[in-house]
């Protein structure tokens, strides 16, 4: 379900609200270039200080922009499990093909915690979930073992977005899982390892500003075109590497879109801009791109 290049979108602001006109803009943008699906309302996307409203109001703006021409997998997860519930249920209500859960972070629950979380959460929906580890932010990760008893006991949890940075624990999954449970690359630069390695997509930030690249990326892995799938990869990798270098996710990736104009460069505290330096190297490396 899940095979292909999906965006974790950011959420353009102006003047502190959701600028609405520029988040159907980049939702067309998307899909005008390839991209297989949208993740709205994830780590990219500012969710942590979304208002509830906000939150609810891009999930239907996504669903509504999208317009069946690919997956919205909305980003519902939180460290509250009633909270998760109900935002996973507006979710399916609205429309969205699908949700990511992230690993709850800050509350640092044992296995037996994630494993409750996550069965509470798929037994009040249909729809399929995507877990989400990232352990660089959420300092547990969801455990193989845990992941094989949640898809054993409900199948609607059916993929991992794996943001741990470990090509082994895509062998590992995919050495306990079945293939009705699919593996999704959760950083940029991995997308081609992850993929050699059983994973069938990427989760990616980098195409809010290079969708075409991404879905051609992912294209050429899926057909076995290992060459053309170098060559991207090697054409790609200077700002996979260089956004992630440069500050937090989403801070800048915001900066290259607002230099592109595609938004503004507004974020919400406790985020803030790239300093001047950093803004620097980011105007040298798109430059250098032909990005801008």
């Amino acid at each position: 379900m899940f095979e292909g290049a999906h965006t974790a979108l950011v959420t353009p602001f102006r003047n502190n609200k959701v600028d609405e006109d520029s988040l159907r803009e980049l939702i067309d943008f998307q899909f005008n270039n390839g991209i297989s699906g949208i993740v709205p309302c994830g780590t990219t996307g500012e969710s942590p200080t979304l208002t509830d409203s906000e939150h609810k109001r891009i999930i239907e703006i996504s669903v509504e922009a999208a317009n069946g021409r690919g997956l919205v997998i909305a980003g519902t997860g939180s460290n509250c499990t009633r909270e998760a519930i109900e935002m996973t249920q507006f979710a399916e209500e609205s429309g969205a093909s699908a949700t990511l859960l992230v690993c709850p972070y800050y509350n640092k629950p044992s296995q037996e915690g994630l494993f409750q979380h996550y069965k509470s959460i798929a037994k009040e929906t249909s729809l399929p979930i995507m877990l989400y580890s990232i352990p660089g932010r959420s300092v547990i990760e969801i455990s193989v073992e845990t992941q094989a008893r949640l898809h054993d006991e409900c199948p609607n949890i059916c993929a991992m977005k794996e943001a741990g940075g470990d090509v082994a624990r895509v062998k590992e999954i995919r050495g306990s899982l079945p293939l009705t449970y699919e593996v999704l690359s959760g950083d940029d630069a991995l997308t081609l390892p992850f993929m050699n390695n059983g994973a069938v997509g990427v989760v990616s930030v980098a195409s809010n500003i290079i969708p075409s690249q991404l879905a051609s990326l992912v294209s050429a892995i899926l057909q076995g075109k290992s060459n053309e799938a170098d060559k991207i990869n090697t054409e790609c990798k200077t700002l996979f590497e260089g956004l992630l270098g440069l500050d937090t996710n989403p801070i800048p990736i915001k900066e290259a879109m607002a230099l592109t104009g595609k938004i503004t460069n507004e974020l919400r505290l406790p985020l803030v801009s790239l300093n001047d330096r950093a803004k620097n190297n980011l105007i040298n490396l798109l430059q250098n791109l032909g990005l801008i």
